[in-house]
């Protein structure tokens, strides 16, 4: 397994991995550094997002979601991605074809031969997981003969991770291990949608189809595997974009319970309450004398 890496430096914008590039079996690993930075793939293997400082926002098929340091999103191979740092933000991506990634995670994770071996999703990402991608991305640039073992060190990492999605798999329907992640993933990319487009008005139609079911059973299905239905998740993702707004934008609270989804300003404020226990006045008042 070769290991390269790549630093783009403030207002560097790169263009990588067409469709030519989705079978490579080297893993890289691109730093993003500074205000502007931009790297856009037009059909990138599967891979590993991660911000270490600022933030970073990264756009693809599901719509565009902000990632803060702590947070890590994997993506699937063949998607368009768009990644680019807020401000002064720091930000790692690992990527690389199936083999590539089959020898970093060998005997890590259980998958079926020939599945690919990530599973799409956003979660929480330590520090130690972050000092592991950036000795990463340092290994393959300053010291080849060690970045393997630098990679193995982060893929064990990033397998304890994934192995939080091990239950939710289970829950999948489905003969065999391959049937239900292939499942799992395609909730996922659902999951992920939801989260990125709460703000929109979601048809449950729409949401269905980008599952491969009907109506019926996609949300049986997305209830059975994540314990609430769609509408739940919805409402849960519009009121922490609410949140989000309160504390960093100048918004008035009407204008953020709009931008978050919500038509019914009175409707907006029980959930908030309900959900955070203060009112969205009292969080930003919060806020501001925190700041």
């Amino acid at each position: 397994m070769l290991v390269t890496s790549q630093t783009l430096p403030a207002g560097a914008r790169c263009e990588r991995y067409g469709s030519e590039a989705i079978d490579l079996d080297a893993l890289v690993a691109i730093v993003g550094a500074g205000r502007g930075c931009t790297l856009q793939c037009a059909a990138a293997p599967a891979a590993i997002w991660l911000p270490l400082h600022g933030r970073l926002q990264l756009t693809g098929p599901d719509g565009t979601q902000t990632l803060a340091a702590g947070e890590l999103v994997v993506t699937e191979a063949s998607q368009r991605v768009q990644a680019r740092g807020t401000g002064a933000a720091l930000w790692l991506v690992v990527a690389g074809g199936r083999l590539a990634w089959e020898q970093a995670f060998a005997g890590l994770v259980e998958h079926p031969r020939g599945e690919a071996v990530l599973l799409p999703g956003r979660q929480r990402a330590d520090a130690m997981l972050r000092r592991a991608a950036l000795r990463l991305a340092r290994a393959a640039r300053h010291a080849p003969r060690d970045a393997y073992d630098a990679a193995v060190a982060f893929a064990a990492l990033v397998a304890e991770l994934q192995a939080e999605y091990e239950p939710l798999v289970a829950r999948c329907p489905g003969r065999t291990l391959a049937q239900r992640r292939a499942v799992f993933a395609r909730l996922q990319r659902v999951h992920q949608y939801l989260r990125a487009n709460c703000h929109h008005d979601l048809d449950i139609d729409h949401l269905a189809r980008m599952a491969s079911y009907s109506s019926w059973h996609f949300i049986r299905a997305y209830s059975d595997v994540y314990g609430r239905t769609p509408h739940v998740a919805l409402v849960a993702y519009r009121l922490e974009r609410a949140r989000e707004l309160l504390m960093r934008s100048q918004l008035a609270v009407a204008e953020v319970a709009l931008a978050s989804g919500f038509e019914n300003r009175c409707a907006f404020s029980r959930l908030f309450k309900r959900r955070f226990g203060v009112t969205a006045i009292s969080l930003r008042h919060a806020a501001r004398l925190a700041a």
